[in-house]
């Protein structure tokens, strides 16, 4: 057995709703950056699921081919010796002219391997239709994709014309390269249900197979799903494919924390589950590791089962989690130690394929809705340039030592009782879930956190108990900024991987009056632990201000642009920032604006929903624009740029510019609360002593990190509705 193998692959789907596309090889920018095959490259893969889709290559009529783009790629994963899996259609339709359901779709994708393959004949491996099975069900049982049908025979109408498709393409495609390989991928999950739906369960735990099954020639009269295909008119197109199989030389499994799924006709369990139901019983469909105890089986359960059914080689095709970086790198991380115990017991695994190596867009609606939803994979694209993550760094480890292990400590959320958003069910113990044992990770350096009564520090602390992540609090009584021996005393004692200092001084009018201890606080304090961290090469994360600025722009700031402060406050750390990068180049510098948060009663947000269940009117400012910033998303992206080792300036807010007035009718609305009772007044007219800046409104050139001000405001009402009117303290900012 040949040593396990790292590969790579970025989110390539074209998907169709309506009239409407979404390309996502596009939206990530991977068509306008030259170097995106070489970064690929440097992260130690060994073969790179590549897309050279029908859609792109041939999009107005068949045969009217413009190859540019792909050859420009293709040259140069030939030059860096990257094997490429050529990927020929991928959740797609095909061309606006085809689509699944179409008689041509088959002969279509056919013609264009034909092309692909002698423009390109030294490509050994292909995998003419990403997820057949998947996107069947998608497009023609469940209606999200085009062409938007709801019913079983144009579910297994799409499917075989796929599963034609691959076979046609590859019979292509050898007549040029005969060594040839197939990589078949589908989406690869298990069905757990209550004992009411058995059947139905059964029944999804078979159909999962089909795809394959198809291709290796199963289908025949003893096939459980045989007499359901004939049922519907398709005994002659199961027999053709039943005697000239195309048997995958290696299946591809995906596999995600959404595949293995649990059904339940308890649906007073599940408040905001949509129920569904066949035409017998009425239940809902959730995550089985939302709601199932014991966890199901997962990556582990996908190998096992795939072994023993086809005996071939297998590879997970695509490993990839849309969450936190730590999360994202535990993940893959456990998939590649499931793949290697599975070869430790005979399994054949070829390969772990991290997936969405650009990120990938709106795939939280499954690609139904274009909101501009961006998450980030091993790399993040979100500012148009390509910029690593920890997974990035952790792939480039993995590549030189097969049995590194990552350096964050702690369980991956799938594995803990956080997991839980039902009401537990147990697996039957016929059906019990068969996992491996998490291996406990080793132990890791902590994040040193200073600032423990702050709204920054204890959302910082909150974002890494939720995250599972080794952290330590430092009171004002332990570390002093102002004392640089209780600053290496605590240093010494928890050793830290990084510090974040939360600590400061906040109270921007009193700054006016009490300019020596603003200036202790922000600028000496901030300097004295950067020197001393730098001096330790340990990296430090401290924040700034959008005060920094005097207001002078029409537009949001950037990192670029020029620091004018026109308040004591603002000064402060606009010289906290030059002090802090003076001494070091590992230092990150937060710059954010007026936080709001449900889990701090001391903020402009929690003051503006109080007075307003209580009837009273608000005064709020409309000569002064901001960008709010939701603390708990703010906590949660600072960890990620600390994960990733990020340094320099970075504007961390949500997209939007308001003013406090604005902000304040927004949150009303949000809340089903009185907007009339806000009222908009001057800076002046309540009393700021601290001139402050007209326009402050911020945004990134480096990446965008939280979601825009619209739904942070959701966020914040949804989190405050129910709680009690005492417990929103007039704010004190």
């Amino acid at each position: 057995m040949q040593p396990l193998e790292l590969w790579g692959g970025h989110e390539c789907t074209v998907s169709r709703v309506g009239d409407a596309t979404m390309d996502q090889t596009g939206r990530s920018g991977h068509w306008q950056r030259l170097d995106d095959i070489d970064a690929f490259a440097a992260l130690g893969l060994k073969a790179l699921r590549y897309p050279l889709l029908w859609e792109h290559v041939a999009p107005e009529r068949p045969g009217l081919n413009d190859w540019r783009l792909a050859d420009r790629q293709m040259v140069r994963l030939h030059d860096l010796k990257l094997r490429p899996i050529v990927g020929l259609v991928h959740h797609g339709s095909g061309p606006l002219y085809v689509d699944l359901l179409s008689p041509d779709f088959a002969a279509g994708l056919a013609a264009h391997a034909r092309e692909a393959a002698r423009r390109f004949p030294w490509v050994q491996d292909w995998t003419p239709v990403n997820e057949p099975l998947t996107t069947a069900r998608f497009a023609g049982l469940y209606g999200h994709w085009y062409p938007h049908h709801g019913n079983e025979r144009s579910f297994f109408l799409a499917l075989l014309n796929q599963i034609d498709g691959v076979r046609l393409a590859m019979a292509e495609v050898r007549k040029v390269n005969p060594q040839a390989r197939l990589v078949q991928t589908d989406d690869l999950g298990r069905t757990y249900s209550t004992d009411a739906l058995n059947d139905q369960a059964r029944y999804d735990n078979e159909r999962r197979w089909l795809g394959w099954d198809l291709l290796f020639g199963c289908v025949t009269k003893e096939h459980p799903m045989w007499e359901r295909l004939i049922a519907l008119g398709f005994e002659r197109r199961v027999k053709a494919i039943a005697d000239a199989p195309c048997a995958p030389d290696i299946v591809g499994i995906n596999h995600y924390l959404t595949s293995d799924r649990f059904l339940d006709h308890r649906c007073e369990r599940y408040p905001h589950v949509q129920p569904g139901g066949n035409c017998r019983t009425r239940y809902v469909d959730v995550e089985a590791v939302r709601a199932l105890t014991p966890p199901p089986a997962g990556v582990a359960g996908a190998l096992r089962e795939a072994w023993a059914r086809y005996g071939v080689t297998l590879a997970i095709t695509e490993a990839h989690n849309a969450c936190t970086r730590d999360e994202q790198v535990r993940w893959f991380a456990s998939a590649w130690r499931d793949a290697q115990v599975a070869r430790e017991e005979g399994v054949d695994v070829a390969a772990v394929t991290s997936w969405s190596l650009l990120g990938a867009y709106d795939w939280d609606s499954l690609l139904t809705r274009d909101r501009g939803h961006y998450e980030p994979g091993a790399f993040d694209v979100s500012s148009g340039q390509r910029r690593p993550t920890a997974l990035a760094h952790f792939l480039r480890r993995l590549a030189d030592d097969p049995q590194a292990a990552p350096d964050i400590s702690g369980r991956g959320w799938w594995t803990r009782d956080i997991r839980f958003t039902h009401p537990p069910s147990h697996a039957r113990r016929e059906d019990a879930p068969v996992r491996r044992a998490e291996r406990n990770p080793k132990s890791t350096a902590p994040i040193m956190i200073v600032g423990a009564s702050g709204t920054l520090g204890q959302a910082l602390a909150r974002a890494c108990g939720l995250r599972d992540m080794e952290h330590r609090v430092t009171t004002r009584e332990e570390v002093s900024l102002c004392d640089e021996g209780s600053i290496e005393a605590a240093l010494d004692r928890h050793q830290p991987r990084a510090v974040i200092n939360a600590a400061g001084w906040v109270r921007v009018d009193d700054a006016e009056r009490e300019i020596d201890a603003c200036r202790a606080a922000n600028t000496q304090g901030a300097a004295l632990l950067a020197r001393i961290c730098a001096e330790r090469e340990t990296p430090l994360t401290t924040f700034s201000s959008d005060l920094v600025f005097d207001g002078a722009s029409a537009s949001p700031y950037t990192e670029t642009s020029l620091t004018k402060p026109l308040n004591i406050y603002g000064a402060s750390k606009a010289d906290a920032e030059r002090a802090v990068l003076a001494v070091s180049t590992k230092a990150l510098i937060v710059r954010t604006a007026a936080f709001f948060s449900p889990h701090d009663p001391y903020n402009f947000a929690a003051w503006v929903v109080r007075e307003l269940r209580e009837g009273r009117p608000v005064a709020c400012a409309g000569d002064s624009v901001v960008s709010p910033t939701y603390v708990p998303a703010l906590a949660h992206a600072v960890l990620d740029l600390v994960l990733d080792a990020e340094a320099g300036l970075w504007h961390v807010v949500n997209e939007g510019a308001v003013s406090w007035a604005e902000f304040a009718v927004r949150l009303a609305e949000a809340s089903g609360l009185d907007a009339r009772l806000v009222e908009t007044r001057t800076g002046a007219e309540l009393g700021w002593v601290a001139p402050r800046p007209r326009y402050s409104a911020m945004t990134s050139g480096r990446g965008r990190l939280l979601r825009d001000l619209d739904e942070a405001i959701w966020r914040f009402s949804h989190a405050v509705k129910d709680m009690p009117t005492a417990a929103l303290h007039r704010s004190a900012a």
